[in-house]
């Protein structure tokens, strides 16, 4: 007859509670980082859309101001309109 003790494991099965707590407290920061990203970038997304509208206005008022004033440089800090020197005013006789 074969006598046959029981072996008890003594590794651990379990890590211990500040482990857990810090593991776990790891795990959440890095998913709200996650999320925050997430959001940050549905803002830039709605941005860009806006950016791009932006850009269509400005297309529209620099065709408008073509119209009016021809191909000219306009000062956007004071309205000044800059001529193109090669350009002579319309002269009225």
């Amino acid at each position: 007859m074969v006598n046959k003790e029981k072996v008890v494991d003594l590794k651990p099965q379990n890590i211990t509670k500040e482990e857990l707590d810090g593991l776990q407290n790891l795990v959440n920061t890095m998913n709200r980082a996650q999320m925050e990203i997430g959001s940050l970038e549905s803002r830039k997304h709605a941005i860009l859309h806006q950016i791009t509208g932006l850009q269509s206005q400005m297309q529209t008022m620099q065709k408008t101001f073509e119209d009016t004033y021809g191909k000219v440089d306009i000062n956007i800090t004071d309205g000044t309109i800059n001529y193109p020197e090669d350009v002579e005013a319309d002269k009225k006789d």
